[in-house]
């Protein structure tokens, strides 16, 4: 009987050891990660890690991480995820990151402020500059001549096809 309780401890506890890496990756989607050295934009096909000052990520409900030479692409790629993923949708995203202008931190992107139609130029150039607070964004849109200030929901295709 003390052996069949030891070894069914034993089992709950390689069961519970395995089951606990999964919980955390679920949770951790709200951390962002760094690119490798090959990995590339899936919008234009650049490498990511060159461009530190750009980079973006999105990170799917599955762990899985794609990464952006800048917010431009990005929003291209959130904006029709099942042309540059068809095997996702929008709703797989848990969380997208862009790189803070001022200080390279990587902010949440849903918390941004994105100024649009600056003379400050990005790996691919014209750019979505985001900025972790708003008078951070309105400083930068005066310094470098923006258009504009966008929150991550006013992101739209036309806005995008201004920057080409």
């Amino acid at each position: 009987m003390v052996q069949t309780v030891l070894v069914l401890g034993a089992l709950l506890s390689i069961v519970f050891i395995f089951a606990v890496p999964t919980a955390t990756t679920v949770k951790g989607l709200d951390v962002p990660l760094h690119p490798g050295e090959k990995d590339r934009c899936p919008v234009c096909g650049m490498m990511v890690a060159p461009y530190p000052d750009w980079i973006g990520q999105v990170r799917h409900d599955d762990g899985a991480t794609v990464f952006f030479d800048g917010c431009k692409d990005l929003f291209k790629y959130l904006l029709s995820v099942d042309r540059y993923a068809p095997e996702r949708d929008r709703k797989s995203v848990a969380s997208v990151f862009v790189t803070n202008y001022y200080d390279g931190e990587t902010i949440a992107a849903r918390n941004a402020f994105f100024v649009f139609g600056s003379n400050v130029m990005g790996p691919m150039g014209p750019e979505l500059v985001p900025h972790r607070t708003e008078d951070a964004a309105g400083d930068f849109l005066r310094d470098h001549e923006g258009l504009g200030i966008l929150r991550f929901d006013e992101v739209t295709e036309a806005v995008l096809r201004e920057l080409q």
